[in-house]
């Protein structure tokens, strides 16, 4: 019965870490936020070359137009 008693406050102790891993402290919610920034600026960001792009394309078409008359 010694044994069992052992091996259950061994399981409890080794269970215990994982229970506090569950628990999101503020450096974990920060680095969330953070990610979730810096993925809104690379969106942002792509999404504003891709308008220039097709503006640039654009202007080159309109230049074009004008100078094969």
């Amino acid at each position: 019965m010694k044994n069992l008693g052992m091996k259950i406050v061994a399981m409890a102790l080794l269970a215990l870490p994982l229970m506090a891993c569950e628990q999101e402290g503020p450096a974990e919610r920060a680095g969330k936020r953070l990610d979730q920034a810096v993925e809104n600026s690379k969106d942002a960001l792509n999404d504003a070359v891709d308008r220039a792009g097709e503006e640039i394309e654009e202007a080159g078409d309109a230049i074009r137009e004008k100078t094969d008359r």
